[in-house]
């Protein structure tokens, strides 16, 4: 009986091993894809001076077409 525990034990570790070093190749496939990220938090302030300078961007754009 006990000898049969042992076995189960040893099978299941070798199982819980086998499942580790998948998920440990799987971690490293998501890892290098950046998806862990997330979004990049910025500031009221910062969004402004970007739209600002998008807009400046578009103005000179239209202004080179009307010309």
């Amino acid at each position: 009986m006990m000898t049969d525990l042992r076995a189960v034990v040893e099978q299941l570790k070798k199982e819980r091993d086998r499942l580790d070093k998948a998920i440990e190749a799987l971690s490293g496939i998501v890892g290098k894809s950046g998806g862990g990220r997330g979004r990049r938090v910025l500031s009221a302030a910062a969004r402004a001076r970007i739209a600002a300078a998008q807009r400046a961007r578009w103005a000179k754009v239209k202004t080179r077409k009307s010309s």
